[in-house]
């Protein structure tokens, strides 16, 4: 022996960072549950505590974020799952003029306020401020179950809502990528060859679930192997999301046709009830993850800045979110109570912080500012 410390070896790595990151959300989580915070604020607390601006507990931040973003392509797979098409053509006007009149007006409004008030370039408070207009369908739809006012008229114009702000990643990623200062970025298709691209796909998926999908979850449950499904369900998600992003396209987007192929299956309860769990654990690493990434000294550098944009953030989405859903044939009392359930920012803003980052739209101080807007306006929610 020289006395030298040996290197630890990737299991050794995997197991204790396991460890950390699981004991540290498990605490969290529980203690912001009790004082009803939710738990997407347990698990982004957790991470800044033990990630590398923290505690230092836990490295490779950016690593475990690449692959927590599967929770986020689950969990647009298992909104794709409530999406029956006799109910997506029932809702179909909240759904694209409610919905699209609200993520248009709150990005406009947010992107003038970030532009005219803190000096950030157009490109810049586009990236920024558009992003913020969407809300958080993680912390969102969980409460709306849980009260059991998810089928009820107020929780289908706030499903209608989070959906289609759900649909609108797709072109927000467009216009960052049409945005970008990055050199990397201009050897990428045009636009219309992607819109091209996108249809072609769909096509494509609708096709694979009607002909080749639908018949192996037959088989299946002629088989009675409940495994089997668990590995159809993720197989279809994943393959979903590589097949879009081989053309350079959203995985989210992937992911949601998937389930809409699925939407009518008889075999849909069991698939959700399969995925559901790899969607909880995934979405919980994601929210870990960026916790770790969030810059803590910039944030703790610019306190007022992050609290004032959290508190205009809430504001304005609130007040834009009633006066619509007013204009849609709400009471007073619901639209007030739609407007604040929807005032945050969300988790589809960490991913296009990060795309508006790569893009050399925004520095990385800027995007650790304002994932910590959003973090804020989180806290806001159960209250």
């Amino acid at each position: 022996m020289d006395g030298q410390t040996a290197p630890m070896s990737a299991t050794d790595v995997l197991l204790s960072e396991g460890v950390i990151l699981l004991g540290a959300a498990v605490l969290f989580v529980l203690l912001f549950r009790r004082f009803g915070l939710g738990a997407v604020l347990g698990y982004l607390v957790a991470g800044a505590l033990v990630g590398p601006q923290g505690l230092g507990l836990v490295g490779g931040a950016e690593s475990k974020l690449a692959i927590a973003e599967i929770g986020i392509v689950l969990l647009l797979f298992l909104v794709g799952l409530e999406l029956h098409p006799a109910r997506l053509w029932r809702l179909k006007r909240d759904i694209f003029a409610l919905g699209m009149a609200q993520v248009v007006l709150c990005g406009c409004v947010l992107t003038a306020i970030i532009f005219y008030f803190t000096g950030f370039s157009w490109g810049a408070a586009i990236a920024l401020g558009l992003p913020l207009a969407l809300s958080s369908t993680a912390q969102v739809l969980p409460g709306l179950k849980s009260s059991g006012r998810i089928n009820s008229p107020f929780g289908e114009k706030v499903f209608s809502i989070l959906l289609f702000q759900d649909l609108s990643i797709v072109p927000l990623i467009t216009i960052v990528a049409a945005l970008s200062r990055n050199p990397a970025d201009a050897s990428g298709p045009p636009g219309w060859m992607m819109a091209g691209y996108t249809l072609a796909a769909i096509v494509g998926l609708v096709l694979a679930g009607r002909f080749i999908l639908r018949p192996l979850l037959a088989l299946v449950g002629r088989l009675g192997e409940r495994e089997l499904f668990v590995t159809v369900g993720l197989f279809t998600v994943l393959a979903a999301a590589a097949l879009m992003h081989s053309l350079h396209l959203s995985t989210a987007l992937g992911a949601f046709v998937a389930g809409v192929m699925l939407a009518d299956s008889p075999y849909r309860h069991e698939i959700e009830a399969d995925v559901e769990p790899f969607r909880s654990i995934l979405l919980g690493l994601f929210f870990l993850a960026v916790g770790m990434v969030l810059d803590l000294r910039t944030v703790a550098a610019n306190p007022v800045f992050v609290i004032g944009m959290a508190l205009i953030l809430v504001a304005t989405k609130a007040a834009i979110i009633t006066s619509l859903a007013r204009l849609f044939g709400m009471e007073w009392r619901p639209a007030l109570g739609a407007g604040l359930l929807l005032s945050q920012g969300g988790e589809f803003g960490f991913v296009l912080f990060a795309q508006a980052q790569n893009a050399l739209l925004i520095a990385p101080q800027a995007s650790s500012l304002f994932s910590a807007v959003v973090t804020f306006s989180m806290a806001t929610t159960p209250f």
